[in-house]
C-alpha cells in the first residue's frame, strides 16, 4: 500500500469502477461512491482496501455525510474523481426544465459540491481533482443540450480550481472521453451511430473504460504533478475531425 487513498464517483461500473480498480493496482485506497447501491455493493465485494458509500452527488447533505466517511475511515484524501455523470439525450425542445435539471445537478452541481466539500483535504494532502467531461463539452451535436453544456461547464469549472487552488499545491485536470464500449453505449447507439462514429473517428474504433481510466490515473498521480488546469481529450482523435455527425441527429 502506498499510504494514498482517491474518491471516485459513480464507481459502481464503467470507467469508474476501471478507475477504481486501476488505482488498487498502484496501491492506493479508494472510496467508491454510486447511487446505485445494489450495483456499489456487487462492484466493490471482491476488492479489498475499498469503501463503499451509497450517495447521490447531487444533495449537498449527502455528500457532507460522504465526506465524513471517507475522512473518518481513511484519514486522508490524495485525489478525488468526479465521474458521477448522467445521459439524457434529446431535441431542444423536448428538454423541459426537469430534463434539463437533472442532468445539471448531477453532471454540474454534483462536481462542484464535492470538490468544494473535499478542498480542506486535499490542501493537507496536496491533492489531485480529475473530472470527468466528455468530448460533447468541445464539440457541438444535435439531441446534446443538456448533456453537452453540462459537460462544458466542467471544463471550465475545472479551470477555475486548478486557478484557485494551484497555490495551495491542489492539482486540477479534466478528461473528455469520446465515445467509449459501455453498456449504456451500447444500448443507445444503433448500427448506424457506431458506423458513423468508426469513420469520423482517426482511429477507427471506440475506446475502452481501461483507456479512459489510464488517463484519470495518470492525471491523479505524482508523474502529472506539474499539469494542472488541463483538459485532455481521449477520443481516438474524434475532435481533429470536425463538427457533429448527421447519423447522431435522430
Amino acid at each position: 500500500m502506498t499510504g494514498k487513498t482517491a474518491i471516485v464517483t459513480g464507481a459502481a461500473r464503467g470507467i469508474g469502477l476501471a478507475t477504481t480498480k486501476l488505482f488498487l493496482e498502484e496501491g492506493r485506497r479508494v472510496a467508491m461512491i454510486d447511487r446505485d447501491a445494489d450495483t456499489l455493493r456487487e462492484a466493490a465485494a471482491d476488492l479489498d482496501d475499498v469503501l463503499p458509500v451509497i450517495c447521490d452527488v447531487s444533495f449537498p447533505d449527502q455528500v457532507d455525510d460522504m465526506a465524513r466517511q471517507v475522512e473518518n475511515t481513511f484519514g486522508r484524501i490524495d485525489a478525488l474523481v468526479n465521474n458521477a455523470g448522467v445521459a439524457d439525450f434529446g431535441p431542444i425542445e423536448q428538454t423541459d426544465f426537469e430534463r434539463w435539471r437533472t442532468v445539471m445537478a448531477t453532471n454540474l452541481d454534483g462536481v462542484f459540491l464535492c470538490s468544494q466539500r473535499l478542498i480542506p483535504a486535499l490542501k493537507e494532502a496536496r491533492g489531485a481533482i480529475v473530472n470527468i467531461a466528455s468530448i460533447s463539452g468541445l464539440r457541438a451535436s444535435t439531441l446534446r443540450i443538456a448533456y453537452g453544456t453540462s459537460k462544458a461547464a466542467v471544463i471550465h469549472l475545472t479551470q477555475q480550481q486548478a486557478a484557485e487552488l494551484g497555490e495551495f499545491g491542489v492539482r486540477a485536470n479534466c478528461v473528455a472521453p469520446g465515445p467509449v464500449n459501455t453498456k449504456l453505449a451500447l444500448a443507445v447507439h444503433t448500427p448506424e451511430i457506431r458506423s458513423a462514429y468508426h469513420d469520423a473517428i482517426p482511429l477507427n474504433r471506440y475506446g475502452s473504460e481501461q483507456e479512459i481510466a489510464e488517463a484519470v490515473v495518470f492525471l491523479a498521480s505524482d508523474k502529472a504533478s506539474y499539469v494542472t488546469g488541463q483538459l485532455l481529450s481521449v477520443d481516438g482523435g474524434f475532435q481533429s475531425t470536425g463538427i457533429g455527425l448527421p447519423a447522431l441527429r435522430s
